[in-house]
């Protein structure tokens, strides 16, 4: 199977279908099955019904934590500047391969800036596997990491800067040169050193 999905966070408990109010606690547990790796958000109260002992006996128990819970805002229907999140999250949809190591990079950069948090690290398969949340949608990022040799790291940079400049699908150019437009905001975003890599969070 592929190493690298986003799961979002569940609006109700798995435990009793209760929907989550806004600003309540629950926690995720992080399984291991057959078919992957899958969350299971439970509210408080189904938590307590259960001791931490009996979460971690649970066939394939990976990990554990807890979070409050948003009501998700309202979508607007507005064109968006591309942003490393929004690249990340469009390469994972996209399931292609070839964008593997630039989908390793986009989190390393992210988990800098702070806007992703390493919840977990794993090895499956003979790999290490990120498990990366982003705090305020609740959202799991499962990146694989694509170990990259010194002599693929140039490359790889320079491809993510082609994401975050163009996004995943750039338009045709034009026959005629385009006029100066403003800075997306795109070049502000660089690709970390490369011989730095993200630490799990405490």
């Amino acid at each position: 199977m592929n190493e690298w999905n986003i799961q979002s966070r569940a609006h109700a408990c798995e435990a009793c279908a209760q929907p989550f109010a806004d600003q309540q606690l629950y926690h995720t547990l992080l399984l291991d099955e057959k078919a992957g790796l899958r969350r299971s958000d439970i509210c408080e109260p189904c938590r307590q019904k259960q001791s931490a002992a009996d979460a971690r006996s649970r066939a394939g128990f990976i990990s554990h934590w807890q979070g409050i819970f948003e009501v998700p805002p309202p979508v607007v229907d507005a064109i968006q500047k591309e942003t490393a999140e929004t690249v990340l999250r469009k390469v994972i949809e996209q399931n292609d391969p070839q964008h593997m190591a630039a989908a390793y990079i986009l989190a390393v950069m992210l988990e800098r800036k702070r806007i992703l948090k390493v919840k977990e690290q794993i090895k499956r398969d003979g790999r290490r596997i990120f498990i990366y949340e982003q705090p305020k949608t609740g959202d799991i990022f499962t990146i694989a990491d694509p170990n990259l040799r010194l002599d693929q790291l140039e490359q790889v940079q320079r491809d993510v800067a082609q994401l975050l400049e163009h996004g995943l699908n750039p338009a045709p150019a034009a026959a005629a040169p385009a006029p100066a437009a403003e800075t997306s905001g795109a070049e502000n975003e660089t690709a970390p050193t490369p011989a730095e890599e993200p630490a799990p969070a405490n």
